[in-house]
C-alpha cells in the first residue's frame, strides 16, 4: 500500500542519484528510472487507487509536487552537465597522437629537381614553355621540313586550328634564340607527346629536359665535358660513358650518349641515355642567329628513363598509375 514514507524514500533516492550523475548518459538513465513511463515517480500516481478516499487528495498533491520538483531538478542538472561537456576537449587527450599521412614529391619531380640543380651549378637557367605549339616551332625551325622522314616518329596530336602537342622541348630553345641575344645557356624541362604505344618502356606522354648553349666559341669538347660532369654527378663518379655518332636533323655532328649499367642479374651492358650534338647552322639561321659568328650545342634526355635507371624501375607505367605502394618508396 502507498504510504508517505514510500514517497519520501523515492524522493531521497532520486536526489541521491541525481547528485552522483556526472555525465549526460548516466543522467538519462536516471530520467528513465524515475520519470519515464514506467518510472518510480510515475508509478506513484498509479498507486493512488489503493489509498483511502479521504487521503487520496493529499497523497496526489504530494506526488505531483515530487514530480514537478524532480523534473525541474533534472533540467537544471542536464543544463549544468551540457555546459561542462561543451568545455571539454574532443577525444581523450591522454591517448598518444596519430601521425598524419604526409605527402612527398613524385619520383619524376625529384629527378627533375636534381637534374636542374646540377645544370644550375654549371650556370644553366631553367626555362619553361608552352605545350601546344605551331608546326613551325615543332618541326620547321628545327630543320625538319614537311617531307622529312623523321616526322613520322614525332607527329603527335593536332588541334582543330592546326597546332599540335609538342613532341620535344626543343621548341623552347627556338623561342629563346628568337627573343634573346647570345651568349646564353638554358635547360627546358616539361611534358612532351609522341605517337607511341604504351608498354614497359614507352608512353605517349613523358617528361623531357633539353639543354642549349650558344656562344661565339663553343666546341664539341665543351659538350662532352658538360654531359660527362652531369652524368657523373647524377649517377656517381665511377659512371662509364661513351659517345656514338648518330643523326638528328637539328644538330651536326650528332651523338648518342650511352652509359654502362649493371642489371639485377649482375650483367653489365650499355644503354642509350640521351642525344646531343652541335646546333645545326640551319637552326641558328632560322632563329635569326648568325651561324658564322655563333656556335652552340644542344642535348635532350628523357626524365622517365633517367629515373628508371637511377632506381632500378623496370616499367614506365608505374609512374602514372598513382599506386601509393610504389610512390611511398621514394
Amino acid at each position: 500500500m502507498l504510504t508517505l514514507e514510500h514517497i519520501d524514500s523515492i524522493s531521497k533516492e532520486f536526489s541521491s542519484k541525481l547528485d552522483q550523475a556526472n555525465d549526460l548518459k548516466s543522467l538519462e538513465q536516471i530520467r528513465i528510472e524515475f520519470l519515464g513511463k514506467k518510472g518510480k515517480i510515475t508509478l506513484l500516481l498509479r498507486g493512488l487507487g489503493d489509498v483511502p478516499q479521504e487521503e487520496r487528495s493529499s497523497f496526489g498533491q504530494k506526488i505531483n509536487q515530487l514530480k514537478n520538483q524532480s523534473e525541474n531538478l533534472f533540467k537544471d542538472k542536464a543544463a549544468s552537465l551540457s555546459s561542462e561537456e561543451s568545455k571539454k576537449p574532443a577525444g581523450d587527450w591522454s591517448l598518444p597522437g596519430l601521425r598524419p599521412s604526409v605527402g612527398r614529391l613524385h619520383p619524376l619531380t625529384q629527378t627533375v629537381n636534381e637534374i636542374l640543380d646540377i645544370f644550375k651549378r654549371m650556370g644553366f637557367e631553367a626555362i619553361d614553355g608552352r605545350e601546344v605549339e605551331t608546326e613551325f616551332y615543332n618541326f620547321t625551325a628545327l630543320n625538319i621540313p614537311l617531307d622529312h622522314p623523321s616526322r613520322d616518329a614525332f607527329d603527335t596530336f593536332y588541334t582543330p586550328h592546326g597546332n599540335l602537342l609538342r613532341s620535344q622541348t626543343s621548341t623552347v630553345q627556338i623561342r629563346m634564340m628568337e627573343n634573346h641575344k647570345p651568349p646564353f645557356k638554358i635547360v627546358a624541362p616539361g611534358r612532351v607527346y609522341r605517337p607511341d604505344t604504351v608498354d614497359a618502356t614507352h608512353s605517349f606522354m613523358f617528361h623531357q629536359i633539353e639543354g642549349l648553349l650558344i656562344d661565339e666559341k663553343t666546341t664539341f669538347s665543351d659538350l662532352k665535358g658538360v654531359l660527362s660532369f652531369f652524368l657523373k654527378e647524377l649517377y656517381g663518379a665511377n659512371t662509364e660513358i661513351r659517345f656514338r655518332p648518330h643523326f638528328f636533323p637539328f644538330t651536326e655532328p650528332s651523338v648518342e650518349v650511352d652509359m654502362k649499367f649493371s642489371s639485377k642479374k649482375g650483367k653489365e651492358d650499355w644503354i642509350e641515355i640521351l642525344g646531343a650534338g652541335c646546333v645545326h647552322p640551319n637552326v641558328l639561321e632560322s632563329a635569326g642567329i648568325s651561324s658564322k659568328k655563333y656556335q652552340g650545342f644542344a642535348f635532350g634526355l628523357g626524365v622517365e628513363r633517367m629515373t628508371m635507371l637511377k632506381y632500378g624501375i623496370n616499367d614506365i607505367r608505374h609512374f602514372f598509375e598513382n599506386d601509393i605502394r610504389f610512390l611511398n618508396q621514394f
